[in-house]
């Protein structure tokens, strides 16, 4: 299996300062990240963005190859990652993630899916990997 890398440069202190990150396949290339965007509201991405992105895609595939193998194969499977920072005695910690999907599969109950997306959401590497993060699953069918 392939190992896929990342970089991260940041000049300054904390406040005040910045940094870029830039991904082997280009797809971020110095992507800038700061401060105000991960503590504040800001215009740059941010770690907890990038984990949400990294879970959401990872979660809806997951789910897709889940239900295809047992012959339901889905039309589309759309998935929002919720990442909750927030300040601990340590000082901060991704505490929750809230992954809300919705999925259009053909012939398919409700609880048939129900098990399937919750096999998913235990299954993904993503969730595997925040083992330690409390994860909730809001899944329903659409259409």
């Amino acid at each position: 299996m392939p190992v896929r890398t990342a970089n991260a440069e940041w000049e300054g202190p904390l406040v005040g300062g910045n940094g870029r990150l830039t991904t082997e396949t280009g797809v971020l290339s110095d992507t800038a990240y700061d401060f105000p965007s991960r503590f504040e509201t800001g215009s740059k991405t941010n770690p907890e963005e990038l984990i949400a992105a990294a879970h959401a895609g990872c979660y809806s595939m997951a789910l897709a190859h889940a239900l295809a193998e047992a012959g339901h194969p889905p039309e589309s499977v759309k998935t929002e990652a919720r990442v909750t920072l927030s300040k601990v005695d340590d000082g901060f910690a991704i505490t929750g993630i809230e992954l809300v999907c919705k999925a259009r599969v053909p012939g398919i109950d409700a609880g048939t899916f129900g098990e399937h997306a919750r096999a998913a959401k235990s299954g993904c590497p993503v969730s595997k990997a925040l083992g330690s993060v409390d994860i909730e699953l809001d899944a329903a069918l659409e259409g």
